[in-house]
């Protein structure tokens, strides 16, 4: 079984994959007569359909531990879809590149406290891997008519740790 060291989560590093949703860098500004801080369009919301909309959801996951057998990804044709933490627990975020024969070989991420994802349209990952305890996350995704999900199943799995 290959093995896949875990890297930590960095705008570069993911970009191939979609945004890190952090306030760390990004754009700022004040509001509501400077007692808040706007952290500006930290991320690509992306919907495809006539009658799509984006939606916001909330999760709660169970952690699970590494080493980490992963034998699955998916990705959803229609839109996109952010992991925003509710918790300081990180999270296992493993993306792949498209190739002329499915998903490649996956990357995986931990997340710091404080950072996000949103995953691009069409990009093949990982299930949501809450680490350290259990977790709550805002969800920003597609609804709206069509099958939106497909997954892949490797023949030979891989083990992230």
């Amino acid at each position: 079984m290959k093995v896949i060291e875990i890297r930590p989560l960095t705008r570069e590093a993911f970009a191939p994959f979609g945004d890190v949703i952090e306030m760390e860098g990004a754009q700022s500004f004040p509001i509501n007569a400077g007692k808040c801080i706007r952290h500006h369009d930290l991320a690509k919301i992306e919907t495809t359909g006539e009658k799509a909309r984006p939606m916001i959801s909330l999760l709660r996951g169970e952690p699970y531990p590494l080493p980490l057998e992963l034998k699955m990804v998916e990705r959803h044709p229609l839109g996109s879809q952010s992991f925003i933490p509710l918790t300081a627990n990180p999270f296992l975020v493993v993306a792949a590149p498209e190739t002329e024969n499915g998903p490649g070989e996956p990357l995986a991420f931990r997340t710091n406290p404080g950072q996000g994802v949103n995953i691009g349209r069409n990009v093949w990952h990982g299930i949501l891997t809450p680490l350290d305890g259990l977790s709550d996350f805002v969800v920003v995704d597609r609804g709206g008519e069509g099958v939106n999900l497909e997954e892949h199943y490797y023949a030979d799995p891989f083990l992230i740790r």
